[in-house]
């Protein structure tokens, strides 16, 4: 199992890890993390622990070069979304027509195992910088694993092995969340001119951010990520029918380019509401959620330049790059200043009642971490 990536992704699949803040009393990352610990230890590697958050441990798992070389981190999440309606056998791996199905597969153990695997391959060479490998817990909710893997270690470069199709990610989208609160004044239906509507300066919000949405439109794109967004995700207010609604909440969510700055976002966000307000005389407040960075790799990165080789030796072909609208990890690491990008599996189904990788693709992405390890780290 220690040379093949689908008997090891096999194992994992079979460990449930659903994280329980998205799943109530589920099993969370706790187990994966223990078998992983041994598998790595026995392997060689120096392991440490890291558990904030109770429940939730990420690894660190470091094979040390020798000195005088590039180190190097490849990183992994461990949790995976819930098993309830998955269609067959969650937890039990099943290879046909060229994939493997199970939860994980594609997001992210397949990923997983095979950095694990080429971690270890690449360990049992000659290397003068770090092999590092991340395995990290929250990052299909919070994100609080590499948050705390960043905290405790740095290095040269990083690979987020989330699935890319065996493409080159080198860009993706940030993203904040925003609840807004329009405070009104109850009255009676009959005499709605006694009350503050807040429902109604809902509504004005609402045709607020449609301009917002189209002015967004129109300003210049990004080459990979085409422009950013902003939409209504939730709305809740009112008390009955015959009650002008003393209060009215908004869930906004805002995806970002590389470049913006949230705290800019949530400022043109708050001007927008407040003009939307102003003219009935409606108060508001507005509440961050959480806001996460675009991520962009610098044109010429080295590790970006590795994989390519790598890729070009195992592939036979450079892998086109592209960029995504989704957010993981690498926001994270680029943020501590890590230079990264994402490089993983091809298949599908993520989140969803059934999920695949492509087998080749397990076993392909094994390599070229193989020899990306090797050459960078060497």
């Amino acid at each position: 199992m220690h040379d093949d990536p689908l008997a090891l992704l096999s194992a994992l699949v079979a460990v449930p890890s659903v994280n329980s803040d998205l799943v109530s009393r589920a099993d969370g990352e706790a187990a994966i993390a223990d078998v992983c610990q041994a598998w790595l230890r026995d392997s060689g590697f120096v392991v440490e622990r890291l558990e904030s958050r109770p429940g939730h441990p990420s690894l660190l798992a470091t094979s040390p070069g020798t000195g005088g070389g590039r180190s190097l981190m490849l990183n992994g999440h461990l949790d995976t979304v819930g098993i309830s309606t998955y269609k067959g056998q969650a937890l039990t791996t099943r290879i046909a027509d060229g994939n493997i199905f199970g939860r994980g597969t594609f997001d992210m153990k397949g990923g997983v195992a095979a950095m694990i695997v080429a971690a270890t391959q690449a360990a049992r060479l000659p290397h003068r910088g770090d092999i590092v490998v991340a395995l990290v817990a929250d990052e299909e909710f919070g994100s609080t694993g590499t948050e705390e893997v960043v905290r405790h270690c740095r290095t040269d470069a990083a690979i987020v092995v989330e699935p890319s199709g065996l493409e080159l990610t080198v860009a993706h989208r940030g993203f904040a969340w925003f609840d807004v609160e329009v405070v009104g004044r109850s009255a009676h239906g009959s005499q709605p001119e006694l009350g503050l509507d807040a429902i109604a300066g809902a509504g004005a919000i609402l045709q607020g951010l449609e301009s917002l949405s189209e002015e967004l439109r129109n300003r210049k794109s990004h080459h990979l990520l085409g422009h950013g967004t902003v939409r209504v995700s939730a709305i809740r207010g009112g008390v009955d029918a015959a009650t002008v609604a003393p209060s009215c909440q908004l869930s906004i969510e805002r995806r970002i380019l590389p470049g913006d700055d949230p705290d800019r976002i949530e400022d043109e966000l708050r001007n927008l509401i407040a003009a939307c307000c102003a003219p009935s005389g409606l108060d508001f407040t507005l509440s961050r959620l959480v806001a996460r960075a675009a991520f962009e790799t610098q044109a010429g990165s080295p590790i970006v330049e590795a994989v390519k080789a790598a890729a070009m030796q195992i592939l036979g072909r450079v892998p086109a790059e592209r960029g995504e609208p989704f957010w993981t990890d690498a926001g994270l690491i680029s943020e501590a200043g890590i230079d990264c990008l994402v490089f993983g599996v091809d298949g599908g189904g993520a989140h969803a009642d059934e999920e695949w990788a492509t087998v080749d693709s397990v076993l392909r992405l094994a390599e070229v971490l193989e020899r990306t390890i090797a050459d960078f780290c060497s």
